[in-house]
């Protein structure tokens, strides 16, 4: 069992890397099996966030309101992880959206992790569910605030103590970091028809654009046209 690590979670505006925002970030950094320092911090993003995702999250556009954008914070956040090892649950998820950001800030974010939801696949093969929540009710393990970036974090920590515990003797190779490999993919812009198109329906359904002509991305577009389609 690892006794130094960096657990963190995020919470975002979607699932997209390239097309969605990371709005929480937490984390802790644990030395000889101490939390010895945390990261918690709203991120403010450039788009109003849904109802949808306020639902899920349980973070307003009012508790951002005040927050540091993401490239003021993502400096502090690589500083704060340091040369450590990264776990979370679906830690590719989390990695995918910091190593964007990162690069968009000219950054590198270069990085051993290992993911508790490998290993729950691997261990647990007969669970229903392998989320955060359905393992830390088996393991009895208490999240106050599920959804929150930092209590996610820190139960992902307890959740990897406790896998480790029952199961690093039998295959240690599943809790060896790996190193993890993400390939940020081109955003393509949306082309003239989609914008064309865009526009006549946002015309025919009297809805006001919110979206820019000259920014939105070829699947953001796709999506818009599909819902005022439904509308």
């Amino acid at each position: 069992m690892l006794k130094s690590y960096i657990a963190f979670d995020l919470e975002t505006t979607g699932l997209s890397p390239q097309e969605h925002e990371i709005i929480e970030i937490g984390a802790l950094k644990v030395r000889e099996g101490k939390v010895v320092e945390r990261f918690m911090e709203f991120v403010h993003p450039n788009k109003p966030i849904t109802p949808m995702i306020t639902n899920i999250t349980h973070i307003t556009n009012d508790m951002v309101a005040g927050a540091r954008s993401c490239p003021e914070i993502i400096h502090d956040f690589l500083s704060f992880c340091e040369d450590d090892v990264l776990i979370g649950h679906n830690v590719m998820f989390d990695y995918s959206f910091v190593k964007c950001s990162a690069v968009r800030e000219g950054l590198t974010f270069e990085k051993m992790g290992i993911d508790t939801l490998k290993i729950a696949r691997k261990v647990h093969k007969d669970f229903e569910s392998k989320s955060l929540g359905a393992l830390c009710d088996y393991y009895h393990i208490e999240n106050p605030a599920a959804h929150r970036a930092y209590y996610d974090a820190l139960a992902t920590a307890k959740l990897y103590q406790t896998l480790a515990h029952y199961f690093e003797n039998e295959d240690p190779s599943l809790f060896k970091p790996q190193q993890l490999t993400y390939k940020i993919k081109k955003v393509q812009p949306a082309t003239a028809k989609q914008v064309a198109l865009l526009q006549r329906l946002c015309s025919q359904k009297k809805k006001v654009p919110e979206w820019n002509p000259d920014t939105i991305t070829r699947s953001e577009a796709s999506r818009l046209i599909d819902t005022l389609l439904k509308a």
